[in-house]
């Protein structure tokens, strides 16, 4: 069985944008992958919203988002990339982190540049580590992977924080420190988008976050651009968030399913592979 991280890199090397929508747990990893995504992104937003049901604040331990994207991994056959937060501490903390997340067979994981209690990119209130630090912080990761073939993403936060001259600066600085892509994260607006693509060299990433203007850009106009990656974080969280809204409205309206849209059980259970293990019990189960 090929690697989860060099499936990715044969994805990368074949030149399409690779889009990777946000899974905030493994079903709906499971769904991104039945709709033909050739990766998906394990957002920490969604995984706090899905876990917790709390905002994006720092409040997952690295276990928990560890044990949440073995989970996802578990489900699915494409590449994962998963949010690893600020690595959860200090030099031993992170090379503990980038060894779980080794085990847990995620392709590629990110660390920003956040102090700690890290929050949401899109938030305001982002409080930023020195740029040095930072850097050495990634030098450490890249060391703790050693042979394994995981990919290390150095995101910044700076843009809302610092503004774009600052972001691109410590890009580069990740990239010096031997990364394999780079993310500059919190991009609102499309001429953000434009000044990464023409000043940032090298494999990039970019965010597009539902209800920005960046929704305007097609995966084929970033891909123009010169994105390797485009995350699509919270489309399928907020899509379901709202479903099951509108969907609960109308019970509590009606007093009864019958006009709520949904699946029918038979195609749920699809999604869900009970079809896999039907077929291993009528194999090796009791006889009847």
């Amino acid at each position: 069985m090929t690697h989860p991280a060099l499936s990715l890199k044969a994805l990368l090397a074949a030149g399409p944008i690779v889009q990777a929508p946000g899974a905030y747990d493994a079903l709906s990893a499971r769904q991104i992958e039945r709709a033909g995504f050739p990766a998906i992104y394990m957002t920490g937003f969604g995984a706090t919203a899905s876990r917790l049901g709390q905002p994006d604040i720092g409040l997952l331990t690295q276990t928990e988002m560890t044990g949440h994207a073995r989970d996802m991994v578990r489900a699915v056959g494409v590449p994962v990339i998963a949010d690893a937060d600020t690595g959860y501490g200090g030099p031993s903390n992170i090379e503990r982190t980038v060894r779980e997340y080794v085990h847990s067979g995620v392709a590629a994981i990110h660390l920003e540049d956040q102090v700690a209690p890290k929050r949401c990119g899109q938030m305001a209130g982002i409080r930023l580590i020195d740029a040095r630090e930072n850097e050495r912080r990634l030098r450490c990761a890249v060391a703790a992977r050693g042979s394994d073939p995981m990919l290390i993403i150095g995101r910044t936060d700076a843009l809302p924080a610092a503004g774009i001259d600052e972001a691109l600066a410590r890009a580069l600085r990740w990239q010096d420190a031997g990364v394999d892509l780079v993310f500059v994260d919190g991009i609102k607006k499309i001429a953000e988008v434009e000044a990464v693509a023409r000043r940032l060299p090298g494999p990039k990433i970019v965010s597009i976050v539902d209800g920005n203007e960046t929704t305007a850009l097609t995966a084929s106009d970033l891909q123009g651009m010169g994105f390797a990656v485009v995350l699509y974080a919270v489309t399928a969280l907020f899509s379901a968030a709202l479903a099951v809204e509108q969907a609960l409205a109308r019970l509590r309206q009606d007093g009864t399913p019958r006009d709520v849209p949904s699946l029918a059980y038979a195609d749920f259970t699809r999604i869900v592979g009970l079809p896999a293990h039907q077929e291993l019990d009528a194999q090796f189960g009791a006889e009847g």
